[in-house]
């Protein structure tokens, strides 16, 4: 008689298994990526006009490398801290949590780290065409491709991650899987 295939949730302090580590579906994470992208119109305007009061900004473009420097520190604050706590909004609407390759909630640092490594959603195409002064059009095609095939490439991780999670060490979970990695309220570990 073989052993039981079937694998059960990661014990805080015990590795993780492989199988529950497993990403959510590729169609579900987008389309949490992509809601917490319209989320993120609200701090970028708030961040933006808490900017321009502070700075006495006038106009759109004075101080523009300034508030980009500001907003990349909001982002940082903004994900660093919800991803410490295992969710943003968006991943609470889907249903998906971040945590360690072990299975663990993330440390601030750690969530600090994929902060940095999931720039390479959007950097790669910007850097590309920037000496080439390409039209905001053009950049927006290169920007979309890329981040088609950034998605695409978490095909080829053994457990369906990002690779920006896989550098980082952290892994995205469905809430139902990461939720019963803790032990029920009142028991004893």
């Amino acid at each position: 008689m073989q052993p039981s295939t079937r694998t059960t949730a990661p014990v805080p302090g015990l590795p993780a298994t492989p199988s529950l580590l497993r990403a959510p579906r590729l169609a579900r994470r987008m389309a949490c990526w992509l809601y917490e992208g319209m989320l993120m119109f609200g701090v970028v305007f708030i961040a933006g006009y808490l900017y321009s009061a502070l700075s006495q900004t006038r106009h759109g473009l004075d101080n523009r490398h300034g508030l980009q420097l500001f907003l990349f520190i909001v982002f940082g604050i903004y994900f660093t801290w919800f991803w410490h706590k295992g969710q943003t909004l968006a991943m609470k609407t889907w249903h998906i949590r971040i945590v360690s390759r072990s299975g663990q909630p993330l440390s601030q640092g750690r969530a600090l780290l994929r902060y940095v490594c999931s720039w390479l959603w959007f950097l790669p195409p910007l850097v590309v065409s920037m000496p080439f002064g390409l039209p905001v059009s053009e950049t927006l095609v290169l920007l979309t491709g890329w981040i088609a095939v950034w998605a695409l490439a978490s095909r080829l991780h053994p457990q369906g991650q990002f690779w920006h999670d896989a550098l980082a060490g952290t892994c995205l979970v469905g809430a139902d899987r990461a939720a019963s990695a803790l032990p029920a309220p009142g028991s004893s570990v």
